[in-house]
């Protein structure tokens, strides 16, 4: 009985340069950093708070330890989704150039599927339904940060506390639309925090260092609808949030607390080659992946940061 690993042919230099693509303009696995599963479907843990609780952990001589009454772990359900995409090469196209074409057209399904997941990542990180009352803040008038009265920092330094208060850890990420990024370079208090040290340019360096976040990114992937109207991915709005930092040489884990994650099935993505009729060489790409908010409470999203 034949299986689908038997039926692909796994092309590993075509596999390895995709698994090596990465654009500047996507951002999303900042937030969702990526984790293997061997399974396309099943549970991950989402954690409680035991480890916050103040535990009677006093013992006499003789006496029995102390014991944690463990509350019970509850859990997240994922079930990964394919994504495949593949470029055509005419026989006539072949004979020119075989080896660059096969690499381009690597290098177009690999970015296919990143800005899918790019966009994914987005709208599920800017969907106000995924927080909590006290984890969100739409802004609205003089609190916009295109108004020349609004305070940044004011706002900001409130997310991160929210985070800090729910977690114990404080964001050490913060991920912000291309327009967000545009008003703040231009505010006046945050112009006015730089005039004495720095020149009159802000960049994303002199942000992270005024606003005391790790790691600051902004969106600048853009997509077209079927009308090829382009539009931001990453629209007006930032997202606060605690992700674990990688650690070199070691593979991430579902179990260590997170913001999110994006689950791949091992051994993903991988790029295979196959002939149709003769006439097309097809180069196709496949991803298994879901992404995932598995902590909530690690997160905080500041919307419609702009007029």
């Amino acid at each position: 009985m034949s299986t689908l690993s038997d039926k692909r042919v796994v092309d590993p230099v075509l596999t390895n340069l995709s698994r090596g693509y990465t654009n500047a303009s996507f951002i999303g696995s900042a937030l969702f950093p990526e984790v293997d599963v061997d399974k396309e479907g099943g549970k991950i843990p989402q954690f409680n708070k035991e480890a916050f609780k103040i535990y009677n952990t006093e013992r006499a001589i003789r006496g029995n330890s102390n014991r944690i009454s463990p509350e019970g772990r509850s859990s997240i359900p994922y079930a990964l989704t394919e994504h495949d995409l593949e470029y055509p090469i005419d026989y006539r196209e072949l004979s020119e150039d075989i080896l660059p074409l096969e690499m381009h057209a690597t290098t177009v399904v690999s970015e296919g599927l990143s800005l899918r997941k790019e966009k994914m990542q987005a709208t599920l990180a800017q969907d106000l339904t995924n927080y909590a009352i006290g984890s969100k803040v739409t802004l609205s008038g003089t609190d916009q940060f295109t108004n020349a009265s609004s305070d940044p920092f004011s706002i900001v330094d409130s997310a991160i506390e929210a985070v800090r208060s729910k977690i114990a850890k404080r964001p050490n990420v913060m991920l912000m639309g291309p327009t967000v990024f545009k008003a703040l370079k231009n505010h006046a208090k945050v112009l006015d925090r730089i005039k004495y040290t720095m020149k009159g340019v802000v960049t994303l360096d002199i942000l992270s260092q005024l606003f005391n976040i790790e790691n600051l990114l902004v969106g600048d992937a853009v997509f077209a609808n079927d009308n090829d109207t382009f539009s931001d991915i990453w629209a007006d709005n930032i997202v606060l949030a605690y992700v674990p930092r990688a650690q070199s040489n070691v593979k991430r884990s579902y179990y260590e607390p997170a913001y999110g994650y994006t689950l791949f099935k091992k051994d993903y993505p991988l790029v295979d080659k196959y002939d149709e009729k003769g006439k097309l060489l097809l180069i196709r790409a496949t991803s298994i992946f879901q992404s995932l908010i598995v902590g909530a409470e690690a997160g905080y999203l500041i919307n419609d940061c702009c007029a």
